[in-house]
């Protein structure tokens, strides 16, 4: 009994590693699709967001299975739950394959790609040969971004809402704000305060609410979108 449960557990490992490599596909694609304005490519992902879709439903159903009709101890558990909240996140990776490297290459487009040659990249974790190196070049001599630390830019980290409207608040060159935030959930001493003000003041977000702004929300593409396009008729 306890062979043939070992057997169903290391099959749940080889579904996980399976649906998140489909993961890393789908955000490879997602950005090369949008970075080189193909068609072809962008029509490749919802297939392999359904596919990982589907890789939800099996390995959730194995968890149930394996919970169910086995016998699980404590180490056991921890793993069919710790499989159960992977799939949950890596599904969602699937219907948001959106980052910040893709909002700094945006908002480079927008300014007309100028020439960034002879100008180094202070982060490790960005190479030379990446999609978005130009951008991020472009982001850093112009204050748009200093990155996560002094030598990271963290390319592949979900963007937050606040993090979306600082970039285009310094893509626009940080105006002064005179306005303070009406958001409950905006702290006034916040690193983002003057963003909000701004984009609120302008019309680039209205918030999630009349009182709150949901700062450490992810950025959804609709919103991204939708705020680049206020945040460009600032320009």
């Amino acid at each position: 009994m306890r062979r043939q449960f070992d057997q169903q557990l290391a099959l749940l490992n080889r579904e996980l590693i399976e649906m998140g490599a489909l993961c890393e596909e789908v955000i490879a694609l997602a950005s090369k699709a949008l970075t080189e304005g193909d068609p072809d490519l962008a029509a490749r992902v919802a297939p392999l967001d359904t596919e990982i879709d589907q890789k939800e439903r099996t390995i959730e159903s194995l968890c149930l299975k394996l919970l169910l009709q086995q016998q699980p101890v404590a180490r056991d558990l921890r793993q069919i739950s710790a499989a159960l909240k992977m799939i949950t996140d890596m599904e969602r990776i699937g219907d948001q394959a959106q980052d910040i490297a893709e909002i700094v290459t945006f908002l480079y487009r927008l300014a007309g790609e100028p020439d960034v040659s002879g100008t180094a990249l202070p982060f490790t974790d960005v190479a030379e040969g990446a999609y978005y190196a130009d951008a991020v070049k472009w982001a850093v001599a112009n204050g748009v971004t200093s990155g996560t630390s002094a030598t990271t830019f963290s390319p592949n980290d979900t963007c937050t809402r606040a993090q979306a409207v600082t970039l285009l608040y310094n893509a626009a060159g940080a105006p002064a704000v005179s306005d303070t935030v009406s958001f409950a959930d905006v702290a006034a001493d916040a690193y983002y305060a003057n963003a909000v003000a701004w984009a609120a003041v302008n019309g680039v977000t209205a918030g999630t609410s009349a009182t709150t702004f949901s700062p450490d929300d992810a950025c959804t593409r609709g919103q991204i979108v939708r705020m680049l396009y206020r945040g460009e008729m600032q320009a």
